[in-house]
């Protein structure tokens, strides 16, 4: 049995070293970084105002100052500049839902001073939006991001438990403010986890469009829903995405969603020949067309932006590229970036090309 224990080390050795390469053979493609150190930049970026990657945030999407005020104040525990924002951006429904989004997020990790405001205030609608979504988040965050074989039967228990009371302050959120979309957009969420059928999100549409026909942040919420990953398919989330961009006034961003439903359903998003396309390089375009009616404070505009940086790396259209770049640099808590590794070292190594291939 001793002579046959170093053979066994062996045997167990060979094992994991032969699974760890076959697991590595099946992740996605890496690209080479080209960037720059994180404490320093190209002289040429430099010349350009551009941030090193360490000062790029990469937890949001964008500075505003209304909205980055009232969270702020939450994390600090007071709830009125919440409640004076949810008034002021009154029925701006695109705000309104960004706002109750960044506030939601400060919720589900410390809910006190919500409660404060309810407790203050009760039956006010905006502090219920706030509470149906960062019920939501909480679920989520109890669930964690791994793939369903590696969430244990306890996170799948508390994720649904959670989602199941999201419901009722989804239903509570809706009756206090049937005209505000943003509830309805959380309940396409609990939708991902608790796996809604597709008749009950057909219905569901109709009760947002009712509301907010042209409302970024639900139909980006509703793609998500349509996407092989989810629930739907690749062909469901095109549909549902040309439908809209096919459909929409100018100014609204939602020919974004045709590059959102591309990036999602490739297998190896680095490859440039998907990228390349006449299709693709007709989504592109039909984006930068609509970008000049978007109005400067939507809050999703950054992402469309960061969007289309990448997008036109991968075409070699370096020179309107860099415009993107420029136009949201700091930021980067936005997709692509958001579903790499490092977002902030992924968004400089692309920025770079950009700078260089531009000059």
């Amino acid at each position: 049995m001793a002579r046959l224990l170093p053979l066994l080390v062996i045997a167990v050795w060979i094992y994991f070293w032969y699974r760890n390469r076959k697991g590595a053979a099946a992740r996605p493609e890496r690209e080479k970084a080209t960037t720059p150190s994180p404490a320093r930049l190209s002289k040429e970026a430099a010349a350009l105002g551009l941030l090193p990657q360490d000062r790029q945030d990469a937890e949001r999407l964008l500075h505003d100052p209304q909205i980055d005020g009232a969270r702020e104040a939450a994390e600090r525990g007071a709830w009125e500049p919440a409640a004076e924002a949810m008034t002021a951006i009154g029925k701006d429904w695109e705000r309104r839902t960004a706002l109750v989004i960044a506030l939601a997020q400060v919720a589900a990790d410390e809910d006190a001073w919500l409660t404060a405001w309810e407790a203050a205030r009760p039956g006010d609608p905006g502090a219920a939006a706030v509470r149906a979504r960062s019920t939501v988040f909480l679920a989520w965050e109890l669930r964690g991001a791994s793939t369903a074989d590696r969430t244990s039967a306890e996170q799948f228990e508390g994720f649904h438990r959670v989602l199941l009371r999201a419901r009722e302050d989804i239903t509570r959120a809706v009756e206090l403010n049937p005209e505000d979309p943003s509830p309805l957009v959380s309940d396409l969420w609990a939708g991902l986890g608790l796996g809604y059928p597709h008749a009950y999100v057909h219905e569901l549409w109709a009760e947002i469009a009712g509301r907010a026909p042209f409302h970024y942040e639900a139909h980006y919420s509703a793609l998500q829903y349509w996407c092989a990953k989810w629930r739907g398919s690749e062909e469901l989330a095109r549909e549902f995405a040309d439908k809209a961009a096919s459909g929409a006034p100018a100014g609204t961003l939602l020919p974004a969603l045709r590059l959102v439903a591309h990036f999602e359903h490739l297998d190896r998003p680095f490859n440039g020949k998907h990228y390349r396309t006449p299709e693709v390089t007709a989504m592109v375009d039909a984006l930068l067309a609509d970008l000049p009616a978007v109005r400067p404070d939507h809050p999703r505009l950054p992402e469309a932006r960061h969007l289309l940086a990448f997008f036109l790396v991968k075409q070699k259209r370096h020179a309107e590229a860099l415009e993107q770049f420029r136009l949201v640099d700091g930021c980067v808590g936005s997709i692509p970036w958001s579903y790499f590794e490092n977002p902030a070292e992924k968004y400089c190594d692309y920025r770079e090309r950009a700078v260089q291939s531009a000059r």
